[in-house]
């Protein structure tokens, strides 16, 4: 899907003027690269996969990872070797409709991959949306599985979302809307339903226009992403609390986000041809906004304050100098002459 400048220049502008609002500190500097906790990124080399919504890290399969197309495919996931960026395995869903435009995929308990055919461009136009089950196969290799569809409908009403995540311990389902002003995280049944429509209500609110989200594989933090910024949550019960700033990757067209098996990384995927999934360490390990090495406050400031970095308020200025300037070259050159 193409975005229009427009759209990307409000994004930039809701991002850099959010952040003194919000006050998230800067996430602290890990330990350990990326590469020493685990996958130190990859890119999807498969031709198919042009637009790459959702990743989850496989249980069965160590160094694969799921993801999918949104939008004009069928009902496919593929499975990226992060070793090599190649397809090992592409996997058909049957039992369901054509998918809609699919948005997150998110592994829960017992191996079982949850699909989100959430999206909704239209912001409103769908009364219902889907979500399917299906567990993950023992044996990579090209296969149909039947998959279980489920019916959501929120109860404040519809509404677009590309954020969808499966609790670990659990295995309740929750999605977040994609609203720039800022969504809201919603909770499903404690279990799904095939039988009627599973109504999905507010329970908190999320300070980032979403496009991806992903439990640890503890289930004590919840990290959302944007196409510009990240924020950590503490996770307690559906109840959250915000730990910092995730340190989100300059990326095309940022949808996609997962932890690797040992949660000591977060991947950054985006769409595009031989798009690059990007790693990055996961602040915030120690549950409690202690930084991963159990060292020092996480949320910085005097006192264990929730004050600004310099860093992040010098970048939030110049984002906005600088989208301002672009926007005042696009009027002039649009200005007809004289």
């Amino acid at each position: 899907m193409r975005r229009s400048f427009a759209l990307l220049a409000g994004a930039l502008l809701v991002g850099a003027l959010a952040a003194p609002a919000s006050a998230v500190p800067a996430a602290p500097a890990s330990a350990a690269s990326p590469a020493e906790g685990g996958d130190g990124g990859f890119t999807i080399k498969d031709p198919r996969v042009t637009e790459s919504s959702g990743l989850a890290a496989s249980r069965l399969h160590p160094g694969i990872y799921w993801t999918h197309n949104d939008s004009d495919d069928g009902p496919y996931l593929y499975a990226v070797d992060s070793r090599t960026g190649r397809t090992v395995a592409t996997v058909t869903l049957s039992g369901i409709g054509r998918p809609r435009d699919v948005e997150a995929i998110s592994m829960g308990p017992d191996n079982q991959l949850y699909v989100g055919d959430i999206g909704d461009n239209f912001h409103g136009r769908w009364p219902y949306v889907w979500i399917y089950k299906l567990p993950e196969p023992k044996v990579l290799r090209n296969q149909t599985i039947r998959a279980t569809q489920y019916v959501v409908k929120y109860a404040d009403g519809p509404r677009d979302a590309e954020s969808l995540v499966v609790h670990p311990r659990t295995g309740r389902v929750y999605i977040i809307d994609k609203n720039e002003d800022g969504g809201h995280l919603y909770e499903g049944p404690a279990t799904l339903s095939t039988s009627g429509s599973n109504i999905f209500r507010p329970v908190a609110a999320v300070d980032l226009w979403a496009t991806d989200a992903a439990f640890s594989p503890d289930g004590r933090q919840l990290a959302v992403r944007g196409y510009f910024g990240g924020i950590a949550y503490d996770w307690n019960g559906g109840r959250i609390r915000k730990q910092g700033r995730l340190e989100v990757p300059l990326q095309q067209q940022g949808e996609s986000l997962t932890y690797t098996v040992d949660g000591t990384t977060l991947l950054y995927g985006t769409e595009g041809s031989d798009s690059a999934v990007v790693a990055e360490s996961a602040p915030y390990r120690g549950g409690d906004g202690t930084s991963p090495s159990g060292k020092g406050d996480a949320r910085s400031g005097s006192g264990g304050g929730s004050g600004l970095s310099a860093d992040y308020k010098v970048g939030g200025v110049i984002a906005v100098v600088v989208l301002v300037a672009a926007l005042l070259g696009l009027r002039r050159l649009r200005r007809p002459r004289r």
